[in-house]
């Protein structure tokens, strides 16, 4: 078996977003390390879906779209899932996408140095210049090798920074017994939320599928080890951030709103140039990683939804994902906070989640599409326990959203 970073590292870079990174600094600077074992149980739980996409994609032959489409009977029923899909994913990514830009867009501003509207606008521009230009070639290794280099981006810049403040490794570990601190129950539940992300999974189905054309044995166990070796150095570098943050921010009295903030904290070790930099650079990586990512996703769903073979080639593919794209730079540059539509975003992909988890789990039981790689009793039951957290996680967004959780 050769072992190798592949299509997960597609779901490492969607994941470590500018929304993560901000929740991983909260989380840090507000909890200290005692929200650790929160992202040690997320990374696993995200390892066992994502390990279940993968394979539908190399042994199946087909992504997760395809399977719900064709797991779901009668026809009225299965236009209505695939209208709940298409609309929670378009509508979500594209508010999401615009938070994407702008996580960018800071990066850039603190490692050039320029700050108000004009620069932000700036390179908010730039960032879509280039997530456009790389979903417009469309060409899934292209693709797969610009994401791959920029995780490992994310990877160096924030183990750096993790490294020059040299955090209580005691504390570390004593984090991974879990526990909820007194009012950490929300930032417990949003790094969940960040990590485990319902349109990855079409992501991962999709990219799996392309990477292994042949869909043999030995295929399906790479596609299985790059799926724990890249999700794991995803959920090393949202490691690295929380206990960045906590290391530099828990207890020092700093009003912290963003990552942007574990720069100053960093100043006093690293230099004023050296911190904005480390900061900068992995924030600006993060959130053109999940620019990328995002319309990527909703290009593969729209194809397969609609019933076409989601090429990278495809019209379909490359007008949805610029689509995505154009409304993410106009959410971004309007000067209007997407909150509305974030809300609605959350709420939605808080019911999507548990439901195509749990399409998901029902497809890897059919051996008519997936033969001798169905699940295990052991993967069923791991899977059912990510299904029902991801219930209650979506049970507790939606409640959020609609004012009824605080």
């Amino acid at each position: 078996m050769k072992l190798s970073i592949g299509p997960g590292a597609l779901v490492a870079a969607a994941f470590i977003g500018p929304g993560t990174v901000t929740a991983c600094t909260l989380a840090g600077a507000s909890f200290g390390f005692a929200l650790v074992w929160t992202l040690i149980f997320a990374t696993v739980a995200t390892m066992i879906l994502q390990g279940m996409a993968a394979r539908l994609g190399v042994a199946g032959r087909m992504g997760l779209g395809e399977a719900i489409m064709r797991s779901v009977d009668p026809t009225p029923l299965k236009y209505a899932a695939g209208a709940l899909v298409l609309g929670a994913i378009l509508v979500g990514n594209c508010a999401y996408e615009a938070g994407n830009l702008a996580g960018a867009a800071l990066g850039l501003d603190a490692l050039f140095g320029h700050s108000g509207v004009s620069a932000t606008s700036g390179h908010t521009l730039v960032i879509a210049g280039i997530a456009g230009l790389a979903l417009a070639i469309g060409r899934y290794r292209l693709l797969e090798g610009l994401l791959i280099s920029l995780v490992l981006l994310m990877s160096v810049a924030f183990a750096a920074s993790f490294v020059l403040v040299r955090p209580n490794l005691a504390a570390l570990i004593a984090g991974f017994v879990p526990s909820v601190p007194p009012g950490g129950l929300l930032t417990a539940v949003a790094l969940i939320g960040t990590t485990i992300v319902p349109y990855n999974l079409f992501l991962h189905a999709a990219a799996s599928q392309r990477r292994w054309a042949d869909g043999t044995p030995e295929s399906v166990a790479e596609a299985d080890a790059d799926t724990r070796l890249s999700i794991g150095l995803g959920g090393l570098i949202s490691l690295f951030i929380l206990s960045t943050a906590a290391a530099s921010l828990f207890g020092s009295g700093l009003a912290v709103t963003s990552a942007a903030d574990m720069a100053i904290a960093l100043e006093p070790i690293a230099g004023s140039s050296s911190a904005t930099t480390l900061i900068g650079v992995g924030l600006a990586a993060a959130g053109l990683t999940s620019a990328i990512t995002a319309p990527m996703a909703t290009g593969y769903v729209v194809s397969e939804i609609v019933g076409r073979r989601s090429e990278d080639q495809t019209l379909l593919f490359r007008g949805t994902a610029l689509t995505v794209l154009a409304a993410g730079v106009a959410a971004a540059l309007s000067g209007v906070r997407p909150t509305e539509l974030i809300l609605f975003a959350q709420a939605a992909n808080g019911l999507l989640l548990p439901i195509i988890a749990g399409v998901l789990l029902v497809a890897m039981n059919r051996k008519e599409l997936l033969g001798t790689h169905t699940n295990s009793r052991t993967e069923n039951f791991l899977g059912a326990g990510v299904v029902l957290v991801c219930l209650l996680l979506g049970l507790r967004l939606i409640l959020r959203t609609v004012g009824i959780w605080p």
